[in-house]
Parts: C-alpha cells; structure tokens; sequence
C-alpha cells in the first residue's frame, strides 16, 4: 500500500518489473506453441492462426474483469475501505464465473460459422480441432486473469508472476508430449494449454483460500451483494473486455483480407508474427498494467498530480523498451523466424515473417504512446472511454488503413501490414491528448 500511494515513478518501477517477466513468460509460452504446431505443417499453423482471433475474446475477457476488479478494488484500498476492497474481491469471482459459463456457450455455437466467413477453407478441420478443446475451458483461462487482477489491486505482483512462470513451464513441457509422443496433433497443442492454465488457477486458490496470507479476503462471508460494487467491476472490465473483443474482429478482418489478397499463407505468416509482436509488447502492456493500479489507488486518496507523474513516467519508460525491442527484432528477425520454419512444410514462410517482423518495429513505439494513455482511463473507472479508443485504433484506423492499402491500393499483404502501422499513429496521438486534457482538467477542478 506505501508502494501504490508513494512516488508514483517508484510505484510504476516497483509494479511493473514483476508484471514483464510473468507477461513475457505467457507470452513466450503461446510462442511455444506456435513453434510445435508450425513442425505438423503451414495447413496447421494457418489453422491455428484462424481461432486465435477467437482465443483472444478469451485473454480479453479475463484481462477486461482482472483490470475491471484492479480498477474498483484499488480505489476502495486508497479511500481505505478494507471492507468494500474484500466485498469487490469476492464480487469479481462470482460475476467472472457466471460470464465465463455464458460465454463458453456462446464460442462454441459460433466457431464453425466464424471460421468459414474468415476464410478457413482446407484448414478448418485443423481449426475446428484446436477451438472446440480451446473454448471447453474458457473458464481456465479467464477465472485465473480476473484473481491476478485482486492480487495487483493490492500491489501484489510477484505472486502472479510466479503463478504464470508455473503454467509457462508446464506447458512447454507439455506440448512436444501432447503434440507428438502421443500423436495428438493440435488438439495435444490446445490439452497442454488447458491444462497449463488450470495447475494456475490450483495455485491461486491455495494462496486465497488455504494459506490465506493475502491482503484481501475473498471469502464468502465477506460478500454483501451490492449494485454500485458491481457496477464498479463491470464498468471498467466489460468495456475491456471488448476492447480485447475488438482486437479478435480487427484480426478476424485482417485475416479475412489477406486471405483475399494473398492466401492462407499470409494469415500463417500474420498470426506467428503476431506472437512475436505480443512478446515485444509485453513491456508495455506490463507498464500500462502497473499503472491502472497506481491510477485507482491515487485517485482514491485524491492524489490527482500522481495521477499525471504517473501516467507520463510510464510512456517515457515503455517508449524506452518500445525501442529497444525494436533494434533486437531489425538486428535478429531471420533468426527469430527460423523456429517457426525449420520443417521442410513451413521453410517458405521465413522470408515473410521476417519482412513483416522489422515492418511492425514503429507499431511498438506508437503503441508505447498510447497504451498508457488509454489505460489510465481504465484506473479512473472510465471503462467506456478507454474501449472508446481502442475502438478507434482498432476497427477504425486500422481496418480502413488496411483495406485502403491492402485492396484499394492494389499493396497486397504488405499494405496491409502499413495499415497497422497507420492506424497504430492516428491513434496514439488521440488517445495521449485525449488523456493529457482529462487529466490536466483533473487536477485543475478537481474533476474532468
């Protein structure tokens, strides 16, 4: 608690360190995957590359009600109502498994349809096998983001990272085993994943409810149904959530026109790419992550220019790693991409991940610009205005930049590419005046 309401830029520092190294290990166990599926052949890894527009309402989903409960819980903690911090707790819990239950449902009904209007074709058998084992577990992936959101609300980061360091390892183990010893293919891909997730979601449970050593208390007796909590959780975190929602239907269009003007290949080389591009922003979204708590918590205690010290340490801080992931992937992409296309099968991706790897570098400096500056948003319990942005970034200025590229233009796949990186720059210079001014109006009248 001294950590959150103290210097923000210790604050920041303090959060974030934890948070990129459990970020990059989830991160690095997604690329796992991607590297033994992509030795079964282009077709499955093209496959795969279809449901991950769909994988990804997941991540967003538990990520949307983790920082929907970081948001409100942290709030509660600087006004310094323990009692309303434990309600939310237990809140966050009860409404996560009841929308994980809804949305479960929902996934499956809609998986084959989705996949043939994104262009699926020949790879859908491969498509349909990974998602159905995929979306059986929705509740694995998304109850565990929404406990990780409860232990940052308190400033307790390690723990997390420690949890996702145990579902890394496992699942690298597990994927050859799955995927190969056993001869189940894709479907071994998506078992290791399930299976990875559910030993965090183990772990999390002990520390909460059997050790019980943490600062909140998310047990039963300590819940009083209550509207305005609820609200609080759902007004940052279903906003979130479909931001995340929104990238899924940027990547399903995405990959619906480079299907179109360059094949099942392009997508291939997109959604692998893509996983490499999520490791390089993992800085920043670990950064942007450490803020909502500092943000909520401050903004509690009615710190308003902590709020501004804050957010602007934290773009000079991921604009700093933006770059120098940027000079790692222009100085080694030929030998990033060679796990992804060291089988005779998938050889003739390399040289297309590679020239899609060094033209993405501005979109992680862009992307250091913007993030924060959404996510502060998320910190101040205006859920509605950060998925507002992302709105923007994602099915406005990225699509239309694409599509123009891409189709209009005659650029192909490579158009496509530019479009990101157009839109990614609209936005980001949106979304930090946008937050510049709220926060200036903050702490001038003391409300925007």
């Amino acid at each position: 608690m001294e950590i959150l309401l103290g210097d923000p830029k210790a604050a920041i520092r303090s959060l974030s360190g934890p948070l990129v190294v459990s970020m990059l290990i989830t991160s690095i166990y997604n690329l796992v995957d991607g590297i033994w599926v992509a030795g079964l052949g282009a077709d499955a890894l093209a496959g795969v590359g279809f449901v991950i527009p769909l994988f990804l309402v997941l991540i967003g989903l538990g990520n949307g009600l983790g920082g929907g409960a970081t948001a409100a819980i942290s709030r509660y903690i600087g006004e310094g109502n323990k009692a309303k911090a434990d309600n939310g707790a237990v809140h966050s819990i009860i409404l996560t498994i009841i929308i994980s239950i809804i949305v479960t449902v929902l996934l499956l009904l809609v998986l084959d349809p989705v996949l043939t209007i994104m262009g699926a074709a020949h790879t859908l058998p491969y498509a349909h096998e990974y998602g159905v084992i995929m979306f059986m577990g929705t509740i694995l992936f998304v109850l565990p983001n929404a406990m990780y959101g409860i232990l940052r609300a308190e400033g307790d980061v390690k723990r997390t990272m420690y949890a996702m360091i145990l579902s890394a390892v496992l699942n690298i183990i597990l994927d050859p085993i799955l995927i190969y010893v056993l001869g189940l293919g894709v479907a071994g891909a998506a078992l290791a994943t399930l299976i990875s997730t559910g030993s965090v979601l183990l772990v999390l449970y002990y520390w909460m409810f059997v050790k019980k050593d943490t600062y909140l208390n998310p047990y039963l007796f300590n819940f009083k149904f209550s509207r305005r909590i609820s609200l609080d959780i759902l007004g940052v975190g279903i906003p979130a959530s479909l931001e995340m929602i929104m990238t899924a239907t940027f990547a399903a269009f995405f990959s619906a026109i480079l299907a179109i003007v360059a094949g099942t290949d392009a997508v291939a080389v997109y959604s692998t790419g893509w996983r490499v591009v999520n490791i390089g922003m993992m800085p920043t979204v670990a950064i942007s992550t450490a803020l909502v708590s500092v943000v909520g918590a401050n903004f509690g205690a009615r710190r308003y220019e902590n709020i501004r010290i804050a957010q602007r340490y934290s773009i000079l801080l991921a604009v700093a790693c933006a770059v120098v992931v940027g000079v790692l992937i222009y100085l080694f992409a030929p030998q990033i991409v060679y796990v992804f296309s060291y089988s005779d099968n998938s050889a003739h991706l390399a040289a297309p991940m590679a020239a899609f790897l060094v033209t993405m570098i501005p979109y992680f400096i862009f992307s250091a610009i913007g993030a924060p500056a959404t996510l502060t948003f998320q910190g101040l319990g205006k859920g509605l205005t950060a998925m507002v942005q992302t709105v923007f970034r994602q099915l406005i200025f990225s699509i239309i930049f694409s599509y123009l590229f891409a189709i209009t233009l005659g650029l192909g796949e490579h158009g496509a590419w530019w479009g990101i990186i157009a839109g990614s720059l609209f936005a980001c210079m949106l979304t930090f005046a946008w937050s510049n001014w709220y926060v200036g109006r903050l702490i001038k009248y003391g409300q925007a």
